[in-house]
């Protein structure tokens, strides 16, 4: 069993470092934390590299006998409470957090599913977390992200996505403009959140459609918009004329489901 005292140590200072997106590319690793997201990880097959455990900590919560006996098949390393401390995210950390290989190199997409979600310049690392658990939940296995967009695998997207972040493949788009368009000629539709529009989310079928959310600010970009299939709108009874990036998106996705449930 390896323990670790000190923030100089090698190791330390490589997990504390992927806290930094530009490290985490290029060490194609990211950190996990938290009893659940752990378990996930397990039950999901993801590529743990290392898991570190908290040997003096005082937990709210144990972690489960069963959940101990499969981190032990991985390598484990053990730190002092203030070691953990330093190297966690959270205001009352859980004592487990491991390190896991980004494996993303496929991006192959895949066109079998009826809907795609894309995102346009999301910034706010909850509602991008939110949207991944969204889409989970809707049984979508991809979805697209453009340059702009928050970085995925920042800590407080992993930790809002609730262990969907293992399910989902998240295609990075250099220039999504362009992808959307690849996609097209796969006898997809474009469809873009738009309040310039009368059409509302009830309007429109949802098989073979791309979903594009825009940024919470400006909305879909306007190029995308300017060549979209479709434009829809989440009708509204009261004042407020826009909605939480991450609200949005459920209402839009569930709306699908509802069709898809009804068909």
């Amino acid at each position: 069993m390896q323990r670790i005292t000190s923030k100089e140590n090698e190791f330390i200072k490589h997990v504390k470092k992927l806290k930094d997106k530009k490290y985490r590319d290029i060490n194609h690793e990211y950190v996990i934390e938290g009893i659940k997201l752990v378990e996930e990880a397990v039950q999901e097959k993801a590529p743990i590299k290392q898991i570190i455990l908290c040997d003096d900590c005082e937990r709210n919560e144990a972690i489960p006998k069963d959940v101990m006996y499969e981190i032990a098949k991985y390598e484990c390393i053990y730190v002092t409470q203030k070691i953990f401390k330093y190297l966690s995210e959270v205001q009352t950390p859980q004592g487990i957090l491991a390190v896991i290989e980004k494996t993303n190199a496929n991006t192959q997409m895949d066109y079998t599913q009826d809907l795609i979600v894309a995102l346009n310049d999301i910034q706010d690392p909850g509602n991008l977390g939110a949207i991944l658990r969204t889409v989970d939940s809707i049984g979508l296995t991809q979805i697209l992200v453009s340059k702009g967009t928050a970085d995925a695998y920042n800590p407080k997207v992993v930790r809002s996505t609730m262990g969907a972040i293992f399910r989902v493949k998240i295609i990075e788009c250099e220039d999504l403009k362009q992808t959307l368009k690849e996609i097209k000629k796969h006898k997809f539709k474009i469809m873009v959140s738009s309040l310039q529009t009368e059409s509302t989310i009830y309007d429109v079928n949802y098989h073979k459609k791309v979903v594009v959310i825009g940024n919470e600010a400006n909305g879909v970009e306007k190029e995308i918009q300017e060549f979209a299939d479709e434009k829809i709108k989440i009708p509204m009874l009261g004042r407020t004329e826009s909605l939480n990036a991450s609200v949005a998106t459920g209402i839009i996705l569930y709306e699908y489901v509802r069709q898809k449930q009804f068909k």
